[in-house]
Parts: structure tokens; C-alpha cells; sequence
């Protein structure tokens, strides 16, 4: 169960949040448990977390180790203050900063030989979903940056689909159209790797109210949840459903 906060929470709210949060899911071993928080948080976070079953990630990264990017960070400074995880190529860096399939395949890479875990996010807007396209975009997609990954590579990551229409909306796919999308991922996984150990997980639009429904269906192996994380209660219920 994997939380992204996008631009929100200040340091000071990250301690509050944290404060609240870990005595609700301190007994949970069924479920990993990750949060992605903005760059400026993520001391906090780390520090809050430590010792305890939540892990703490970014939200991208740039792919050179180091170098004259200004405004970028490097995998090797987020393995640095302790993060565990990064999120790459999420429908947001798609729309509004350029993110490709191939600059997608590069972060990933460059956040494995950091050595960290990647959530590598794939999915469809809306015209694409209503013309019937969403496998076709899917496996654009894993082609151009997921196939290029090596076996090893490929076993550092989690995927998650995201319906871009779903995401911030308010709008849900079904259970069942969850699980169509996620099983022709896996399908795709497995012309290459090993597509049975591979998570994948959903994200748009997930809350207390239909996260059993989604997490009932065979191929979904988890959640990418983004406004429900931001409450402690929230997500603490999204992460013990």
C-alpha cells in the first residue's frame, strides 16, 4: 500500500501526520507499507519512520548521479537520507513536465542502480479509455519504458496502473475494469520476465469505501492512493481494509 502526497504537507505537518498515523497501522504485517513524499519532507519522514513497518520514498528523480540539473535530484541523494522507494513517470510528470516513455525507462534504471525500488506508473486519459485504446496504450507504454529494464532490473520494480481519468476526479474504474488493465499488464510482463512476482498496483482514486472491492480482484496487488493518504485515519483504513 503505497501513498503519494504530491505538493502537499509541510515538514511540520509531516511530523504531525506520522505522530497519528503509525500507532493505526503498527500492528499490520500483512501489507507493505510506503509513503511518498515531497523532496523538502522526506527527513522528516524517514526520521518519524524509523524502526517501524513504513518505508519512505520520493516522487521522481532525475537520472544523472549528479551534475549542473539545476532542481533535480539524484538517486543516489534520496538512497542517501534513507529513502527506500521513488515513484516514476506518474501521469503528472507525463501531463504537465514532459515525461516520456523512454525518460520513464532512463529514471528507472538510474533509481535501481541507486538501489532503490521503483513504482513505475503506466495508464490511459480519458479519450484513449473511450476510443478503445487502453491496451494499446498500455503496451506502448511497457514497451517503451518497462521492456528495456534487464530481468534483474525488472525485479526492483512494482508497477502501477493509474486510469488518468480516475485520478483527482473523484471518478473510479470498476473493480472489474481494474482488473482487465491489470491483467493485460501482466500479460505483457510476462513476454519478457517473470510476470508472476510482479506487483502491480492500482491507483485512482482509492478510499476506505471501495479499496475491498478493488483489492478482491486476482490481478491487483496493492494500491497507489493519493488524496486518501494525506489523513492519517484515511489511509490507515485504505492500508487495513
Amino acid at each position: 500500500m503505497a501513498a503519494n502526497w504530491k505538493m502537499f504537507k509541510t515538514p511540520a505537518e509531516t511530523t504531525a501526520f506520522f505522530n497519528d498515523f503509525l500507532p493505526l497501522v503498527n500492528d499490520v504485517t500483512a501489507a507493505e507499507i510506503a509513503i511518498c513524499a515531497p523532496f523538502v519532507d522526506l527527513p522528516t519522514a524517514i526520521a518519524a519512520t524509523a524502526g517501524s513497518n513504513v518505508t519512505i520514498g520520493g516522487q521522481n528523480l532525475y537520472w544523472a548521479k549528479e551534475g549542473a540539473f539545476t532542481g533535480e535530484i539524484s538517486g543516489p541523494m534520496l538512497k542517501a537520507i534513507g529513502c527506500t522507494w521513488v515513484i516514476v513517470g506518474h501521469s503528472e510528470r507525463r501531463q504537465y513536465f514532459g515525461e516520456t516513455d523512454e525518460t520513464v525507462l532512463r529514471r528507472t534504471k538510474a533509481a535501481i542502480e541507486a538501489g532503490l525500488k521503483v513504482i513505475v506508473c503506466v495508464g490511459e486519459v480519458l479519450a484513449e479509455r473511450e476510443a478503445g485504446q487502453t491496451e494499446a496504450v498500455l503496451a506502448k507504454q511497457f514497451e517503451g519504458g518497462i521492456a528495456g529494464l534487464t530481468p534483474e532490473e525488472f525485479a526492483q520494480i512494482v508497477i502501477a496502473y493509474e486510469p488518468v481519468w480516475a485520478i483527482g476526479t473523484g471518478k473510479t474504474a470498476t473493480p472489474e475494469m481494474a482488473a482487465d488493465a491489470h491483467k493485460a499488464i501482466r500479460a505483457l510482463a510476462a513476454t519478457k520476465f517473470d510476470a508472476a512476482s510482479v506487483r502491480i498496483l492500482y491507483g485512482g482514486s482509492v478510499k476506505p469505501d471501495n479499496v475491498a472491492s478493488l483489492m478482491a480482484q486476482e490481478d491487483i496487488d496493492g494500491a497507489l492512493v493519493g488524496g486518501a493518504s494525506l489523513d492519517p485515519v484515511s489511509f490507515s483504513k485504505v492500508v487495513k481494509f
